[in-house]
C-alpha cells in the first residue's frame, strides 16, 4: 500500500511540476506539491526531490526523447549512484509520465520559444495610384501589403504599407540577402 502512495505522490509530483513549468497554470506552487503530496518531508527534502525530477523532466523534453532514447536515459540514471541517480520506481512513473505528455510539452517548449507577436497573414494587391496629394494625375503603381500581427488566442493587429516600384525592389533584394546568409548557414552545417 505504500509503494502505490509513493507512487501516485510522485506521479502528482511529476503533473505538478508540468503544470507549472510548461503549461504555466498559476494556481499549482511549490509549496502546493509539497504540501498535498509530500507533508512528510522536510522543506530541504522536497526542494531536492523537487529539483531533481524538474531537472530530469528538462532534460527529457530538451532532447524530445523518443521511447528508446528514454529507455536508455532512465538506464543510465538508475546506474548512478548516491543522490544524483533514480530508483526503478522513479524511472517507470518518469516513463510513464513523458508517454502521456510528451507531445503537450513539445507544443508547450515550441510556444515559448515563438517570437511574439507572430506574423498571422499576409495580403497584397498591386494598385494604379491615379492622383498625387496635390491634386494632379499620376497613373504609378503601388504595392499595397497588409500585415496581421497578432498573439495566438488574441485579437489581431494591422499593419498596411504602400511601395512604389524602387521600395519593392529594395525589398525583394533584402530578401534575397537574407536568403543567401541562410543557404550559406545550412550548407556550412
Amino acid at each position: 500500500m505504500a509503494d502505490v502512495e509513493t507512487s501516485k505522490s510522485l506521479n502528482g509530483l511529476l503533473n505538478g511540476i508540468a503544470q507549472i513549468v510548461y503549461y504555466n497554470n498559476a494556481e499549482i506552487t511549490e509549496e502546493l506539491l509539497k504540501n498535498e503530496l509530500y507533508p512528510d518531508l522536510t522543506q530541504e527534502e522536497f526542494r531536492a526531490m523537487h529539483e531533481k525530477m524538474k531537472g530530469l523532466i528538462k532534460s527529457i523534453a530538451t532532447a524530445n526523447m523518443d521511447q528508446a532514447q528514454l529507455e536508455a536515459f532512465l538506464t543510465a540514471q538508475t546506474r548512478k549512484q548516491g543522490m544524483g541517480g533514480v530508483s526503478a520506481e522513479q524511472a517507470a512513473a518518469l516513463s510513464r509520465f513523458w508517454k502521456s505528455h510528451r507531445a503537450r510539452v513539445r507544443e508547450s517548449l515550441l510556444g515559448q520559444s515563438r517570437w511574439e507577436p507572430g506574423l498571422k497573414g499576409l495580403t497584397w494587391r498591386v494598385d494604379l495610384q491615379t492622383s498625387a496629394s496635390r491634386g494632379g494625375a499620376v497613373n504609378i503603381p503601388v504595392a499595397l501589403v497588409e500585415l496581421e500581427l497578432g498573439r495566438a488566442g488574441e485579437d489581431s493587429d494591422f499593419v498596411c504599407l504602400e511601395f512604389d516600384e524602387a521600395k519593392v525592389n529594395q525589398v525583394l533584394k533584402k530578401m534575397a540577402e537574407i536568403q543567401e546568409s541562410i543557404d550559406a548557414i545550412v550548407h556550412r552545417s
